[in-house]
């Protein structure tokens, strides 16, 4: 894969490689299975003890290709697609949670991630405490309990633009031994990349942006490959002790910083199966490719149109982190 590759080139040509007679864009596989010679090979794959493609709900080539390249955006050690935005951030949480643990969120998040932790999480037995993410450091640290496994907040709020202190947040996450995810929907990496200011995983609904035309629902989990999971063992025994569904096998000892993905693909990816069709990834594709492009539009329509209603006389209040003198404007 070629390095040191500048946003815009990631966009157009980031994680796919195209060798010697080979498409130039990464082809659609639409493919339920994969042809091996042996079932010695197969035994290895499911094993987790070679790579390799066996089942599209595990792995698809089509798939990878385009999580790799919002992984090389996002600036993370790897990342998975999924079917939604909304499996994206379930995903990304329950793969580090369990029944009788305890999470803390900004209050200022998209409504149906809002109705997941505060809701259909709980059916679950995770519990969830809703912070207000303006508030300072000491009045954040009281939501936190023995069982918290992780911090959760979005860049720029769905729908209400509210920004987020990244930083802030980060501090206190690992002040409690926690990791922080950081939806990035709608900043995109274009706007912000949170691992550069201490998140630890970044999901995103690939549906709204990274789109960019209406044509697919999808989702992104992306890890930075950051957090020291074993440095906090006791508090994420599903990826620092042996898991009986893999002969025992411990994902943070085995895989080291891809153990967080790794994991989330074998058993959760195994067990629910929210899987995006390769088409959708490929339309996901051409989106990503005008990216760099659309969001600079993006971000000047929106301060236009916000400067003109602001100049309008019949026009109560404005809120956008783009005027001087909103509440987010500095940060």
């Amino acid at each position: 894969m070629k390095k040191n590759l500048r946003t815009a080139s990631i966009c157009v040509q980031g994680g796919y490689e195209a060798k010697n007679g080979e498409p130039i864009e990464p082809p659609i596989i639409q493919s339920t299975t994969f042809k091996y010679d042996n079932s010695e090979e197969m035994a290895m794959l499911f094993d987790l003890k070679k790579e390799g493609y066996f089942y599209t709900r595990l792995q698809n080539p089509t798939n990878d290709a385009v999580a790799q390249k919002i992984a090389q955006l996002e600036g993370g050690v790897g990342a998975v697609l999924t079917s939604s935005g909304q499996a994206a951030n379930f995903y990304a949480v329950f793969n580090i949670c369990e029944a009788g643990d305890h999470i803390v969120t900004s209050n200022e998040i998209y409504g149906g991630t809002f109705n997941l932790f505060g809701v259909t999480l709980k059916k679950l037995g995770i519990e969830c405490t809703f912070v207000n993410p303006n508030d300072p450091e000491e009045e954040i640290q009281k939501a936190f309990r023995p069982n918290t496994k992780v911090v959760f907040g979005e860049t720029i709020s769905n729908p209400g633009c509210a920004v987020l202190d990244i930083e802030k947040f980060a501090r206190i996450a690992h002040k409690n031994g926690v990791p922080l995810i950081v939806d990035n929907t709608f900043a995109t990496p274009i706007n912000c990349r949170p691992f550069e200011w201490g998140a630890d995983i970044v999901t995103h609904s690939t549906t709204k942006y990274m789109d960019g035309t209406a044509s697919q629902v999808g989702g992104c989990v992306v890890d930075s490959g950051n957090f020291d999971w074993l440095a906090n063992a006791d508090k994420f025994p599903g990826l620092c002790t042996p898991d009986d569904s893999y002969h025992g096998l411990t994902y943070a000892k085995k895989f080291g910083k891809m153990g967080y993905i790794t994991k989330l693909v074998a058993q959760l990816m195994r067990d629910l199966g929210s899987i995006p069709a390769p088409m959708n990834s490929f339309i996901l594709n051409l989106g990503l490719q005008s990216l760099h492009l659309r969001m600079k539009q993006h971000c000047a329509n929106a301060q236009q149109v916000a400067e003109f209603l602001q100049a309008d006389p019949r026009v109560a209040w404005v809120h956008f982190s783009g005027l001087p003198g909103d509440q987010y404007h500095e940060l």
